[in-house]
């Protein structure tokens, strides 16, 4: 891990991703990019008047001046940190800022005890989320623990799923984090008997690793709902950080063939980190 990037709003939710993605630059000798995004009109960016071009240079001064109040902070010290600040628009551009410096991680805090549902949703997480090539990390409240031991990468273990859980596995790889498979089993119309579920695994596993070595490391877990079966677990077996699949055109509303998994993100005080399929 070489770059992470920080969007940062002056927010108290935008510190917790700061001294999140400080802790995780020191562990790993990583830059951190502090991403302000200034929005300012395209009418006042390119308007020649010197009256405007002076407005917009006063605009840019007092952003990176309140940038640099707001990263000096003492957990940043002897961390390598980039202040960035960019005009741009919308959130989802911060894919092409991690693109243009090749970043391994984006790190963006969410709004507490309300959940990801009303932060996710419509929101600048959201956008980032769904544009996002990158694996996204989503800090909920104040940072204690940053040792990501034991991971919950939980999956339908369906082909579009591969993908984001060889990725995920390459990101806990260098987290030196322990990744624990589930399959949630639902008593609907999604029931499947062990023998189908085992042969659904086997499948999955023999084409995304060319071997069945980690049968044994998938737990089967049966609940009302992905959610309830996901967290339950993580308690189960004292997970650190939740991992989720999510389809870029509808950001975190679909994953397991379509079903809800902001709810998994409401009800955890867990981060969470997406990955996109």
């Amino acid at each position: 891990m070489k770059k992470i990037i920080v969007p940062i709003d002056f927010s108290e939710h935008s510190e917790y991703a700061l001294e999140t993605a400080a802790v995780l630059a020191k562990k790993y000798d990583a830059e951190i990019l502090a991403l302000h995004m200034l929005e300012l009109s395209n009418a006042l960016i390119s308007n020649a008047e010197n009256m405007q071009q002076e407005e917009t240079v006063f605009y840019l001064k007092l952003a990176e001046k309140r940038f640099q109040e707001f990263l000096d902070k003492d957990y940043l010290k002897d961390a390598k940190v980039t202040p960035l600040v960019k005009h741009f628009k919308v959130f989802s551009e911060v894919s092409e800022v991690a693109k243009e410096h090749d970043a391994d991680l984006i790190v963006m805090g969410s709004q507490g005890a309300s959940g990801l549902k009303e932060v996710l949703i419509g929101s600048n997480t959201e956008k980032v989320v769904r544009h996002s090539d990158i694996p996204v990390l989503v800090i909920k409240e104040n940072p204690i623990l940053t040792d990501f031991e034991n991971v919950i990468f939980a999956s339908d273990f369906s082909k579009d799923a591969i993908k984001p859980y060889l990725n995920a596995s390459k990101m806990m790889e260098t987290l030196d984090a322990k990744m624990h498979l589930v399959y949630v089993n639902l008593p609907d119309n999604q029931f499947r008997s062990s023998t189908e579920i085992e042969k659904r695994v086997a499948t999955f596993l023999k084409e995304a690793e060319g071997n069945l070595d980690k049968m044994k490391q998938v737990a089967y877990v049966n609940d009302y709902s992905i959610e309830k079966g996901v967290l339950n677990y993580s308690n189960i077996i004292g997970a650190d950080l939740i991992a989720v699949a999510t389809h870029g055109r509808t950001g975190l509303a679909h994953f397991f063939e379509g079903s809800i998994s902001e709810d998994i993100a409401n009800h955890s005080t867990l981060p969470v980190m997406t990955f996109k399929i």
